[in-house]
């Protein structure tokens, strides 16, 4: 399967999901294929641009959903729903075709994980104001704000009395 999808040219799959949708943009069709793809032509020639390629992908996938709802809820003629179910059929190995040159460019899907090899998970952020977690729990709203068992740090010791007199502020030193 993995060498199925890495043969795979995306520019071509997007190049025809484009014409067919161009052809059956006029008649009784989804109207989201065609912007859809056009983007897909954009998104191909920008290879710097990982957001738009995420974007892309998630656009394809989304419409793969809504494509299988449009067909059950609209009538078609019989070329027409022909195009559009083999629009429907390329989208598939157009999404895998550009999921893996997203995962080539060493991107993922940020949310999902999906493409990478990380799997700590998410990275947990402590919130400043004394949100975080202590031992003790969480500290609600009602609570107190009066610290329990909290060794306070040794004051400072007291600064050394200068033998010289300090020299005023704003003059200049002789050494």
């Amino acid at each position: 399967m993995a060498d199925f999808v890495q043969a795979l040219d995306h520019s071509k799959l997007v190049f025809f999901g484009t014409v067919l949708s161009a052809i059956v943009s006029p008649f009784s069709s989804p109207t989201y294929n065609l912007p859809i793809y056009l983007f897909g032509t954009l998104v191909q020639e920008i290879p710097d641009a990982p957001q738009s390629l995420r974007l892309f992908i998630a656009l394809l996938g989304g419409s793969v959903i809504m494509d299988i709802i449009w067909l059950a809820g609209n009538s078609q003629g019989a070329f027409t729903r022909m195009i559009t179910i083999i629009i429907l059929i390329f989208k598939v190995p157009t999404w895998l075709a550009f999921a893996n040159s997203l995962r080539q460019a060493g991107g993922s899907f940020a949310g999902l994980n999906i493409g990478s090899r990380d799997l700590g998970g998410a990275t947990v952020w402590s919130m400043p104001g004394g949100f975080t977690s202590t031992a003790g729990g969480y500290q609600t709203v009602d609570e107190p704000a009066t610290p329990q068992n909290v060794s306070r740090p040794p004051a400072p010791a007291p600064a050394p009395t200068p033998t010289q007199s300090q020299p005023q502020s704003g003059t200049y030193q002789s050494v």
